[in-house]
């Protein structure tokens, strides 16, 4: 991939790690199974895949390293397809890898299966607030 030039200021420094994030976003933007909605809702943002066909157990939601990943697997199912003969095959039914950055601070709160569709719902709680108080010292 190549490299934002905007990051490539020498008066920007520190700022590989969101150089990395818009890359990874960029990447992630580009991949186009199975299609998804993200939508915002009082608690946060909801993002919904087309999962048509799998089930709950084929279906993974992990958070690592700051992005979402929504896997889904079909175990089993290539020796039942080669038995198959398709007059017209539009369903897709492979395998796939959904990866979405999260900003700091997001958690996922839920994950549901339903009518095939998995909602994901992630959510960003109110931050603590926290006094620090800063000691005063004297000269003398």
């Amino acid at each position: 991939m190549t490299r934002t030039i905007l990051f490539d200021s020498p008066f920007l420094l520190g700022f590989e790690h969101t150089r990395d994030l818009i890359e990874r976003a960029a990447k992630a933007a580009g991949e186009s199974y199975p299609p998804y909605n993200v939508e915002q809702t009082d608690e946060g943002v909801r993002i919904t895949l087309a999962v048509a066909g799998f089930s709950p157990d084929q279906l993974q939601v992990t958070v690592e390293g700051g992005q979402l990943v929504v896997a889904g697997r079909r175990d089993g199912e290539a020796r039942t397809e080669a038995d198959r003969a398709y007059l017209h095959r539009g369903i897709a039914a492979r395998g796939f890898v959904r990866t979405f950055v999260l900003a700091e601070g997001m958690e996922v709160s839920a994950a549901t299966l339903e009518h095939g569709l998995l909602h994901v719902d992630v959510a960003r709680p109110p931050p603590e607030r926290q006094v620090k108080r800063i000691p005063i010292r004297s000269q003398g």
